[in-house]
């Protein structure tokens, strides 16, 4: 598992570890029932603290990505990669949703928000 770890970014580390490794989980990258590194280990090959990575497990387990097994290890969740996506696809929209009254109170026209979600596409 290849995470990376930015000092420079405004994201607390324990974020960032918990947005890529949800990532891989929604891309399929990791699959249902793939143990994830252990928390020691990770924090050792990103030279950052076990509270750190303990922290980040602990989220991903709260909102149902991964499960942990007392003397097992971490492991990707079963059976809900659809509920889990579907939880996105309500963010994102609940997001968009948010956008578009901000950018109609801003009168900003349906080409111009278009241009600014292209854009900011393209940048990621």
């Amino acid at each position: 598992m290849n995470i990376i770890i930015s000092n420079t970014s405004g994201q607390p580390i324990y974020e960032q570890i918990l947005v890529q490794i949800k990532d891989l989980i929604l891309s399929g990258t990791l699959k249902e029932g793939d143990a994830l590194p252990s928390m020691r280990l990770l924090a050792k090959e990103l030279r950052i603290s076990v509270i750190t990575t303990k922290r980040a497990y602990e989220e991903l387990e709260r909102e149902g990505f991964i499960v942990s097994l007392t003397g097992k290890g971490s492991f990707v969740a079963p059976d809900n990669l659809a509920f889990l996506r579907e939880k996105q696809l309500r963010q994102i929209e609940s997001l968009l949703e948010e956008a578009t009254e901000k950018a109609v109170a801003c009168g900003l026209s349906y080409e111009e928000v278009e241009q600014m979600l292209r854009l900011s596409y393209e940048g990621e």
